[in-house]
């Protein structure tokens, strides 16, 4: 029998037109199943456009999108009023606050989440708090020691910022900044709640006499929500209709890793 490959085709062709089919071959399709999306409750305070304080909480996806606005300031973090230094957990919508600048802007918004020991073993960058002990970065700065969220970020400036960006300052991640000995991270040993706070416009605060960036949800791009997600987000944000509506960003972000590149360059 002539085993060629031609005629083995030749063979198989016959096969099919006479009604002799061969076996087929079973081919299985292995289903990965995907990790369920972890949840958690996002806490809201809000002042209403008739100036009333309303608050609200509900659950949503804890991914990074959602968490970065709402986990930037440690309980006991003070900011300055007009009605003199506040804790920030003490802080209402309608509240004057001091800004970096010097100037006074209404809070309009503060969101808060709780963290635990739980969410540092799922992902340790985003379940971390952050401790700059007193003069960490200079005089009074911060005064006194302060405890950040996992998605604070400080106003940074550098001559590689402009060069980066063409601006003199940029907001960088603390956690960014650990060093272990005046900047340390800290793993929560139990439930502890983290804020931001929300005002008309993109503001840099004045938190322990360091510039914490205020709420802003960055470009649409890099939160990367559509549709459902994305209407989702925006429901926890019921002063603004969309994303247009936080403004323009007072300064971009950068990490620390992008000016040690530059610098090594």
């Amino acid at each position: 029998m002539d085993n060629t490959p031609i005629s083995a085709a030749m063979r198989a062709i016959s096969d099919d037109l006479q009604g002799n089919k061969r076996p087929k071959t079973k081919v299985q399709h292995k289903m990965v199943a995907r990790a369920p999306v972890r949840s958690r409750k996002y806490e809201v305070t809000y002042l209403s456009r008739d100036e009333q304080i309303t608050e609200f909480s509900r659950h949503g996806p804890a991914i990074a999108s959602f968490e970065d606005a709402f986990g930037a300031l440690g309980h006991g973090a003070i900011v300055q009023t007009k009605a003199g230094p506040m804790a920030v957990e003490d802080l209402l919508p309608g509240d004057d606050v001091r800004l970096a600048n010097g100037q006074h802007e209404t809070l309009i918004w503060r969101g808060a989440i709780t963290l635990s020991p739980a969410d540092h073993d799922a992902n340790p960058e985003h379940g971390s708090l952050t401790r700059l002990t007193a003069d960490s970065l200079g005089l009074n700065r911060p005064a006194p020691d302060l405890i950040l969220g996992p998605t604070a970020r400080l106003l940074h400036r550098a001559p590689g910022v402009r060069t980066l960006t063409g601006q003199g300052s940029a907001f960088l991640p603390v956690r960014d900044f650990v060093d272990g000995t005046n900047i340390i991270a800290i793993r929560p040993v139990s439930q502890v709640k983290v804020y931001q706070l929300g005002f008309e416009r993109h503001h840099s605060l004045s938190v322990n006499g360091i510039e914490i960036e205020s709420l802003h949800p960055g470009s649409a791009f890099s939160l990367g929500l559509r549709g459902d997600m994305l209407a989702q987000y925006l429901a926890l944000f019921p002063h603004k209709t969309n994303l247009e509506d936080f403004g323009d960003m007072k300064s971009p972000r950068l990490r620390l890793r992008d000016l040690e590149i530059l610098d090594g360059g």
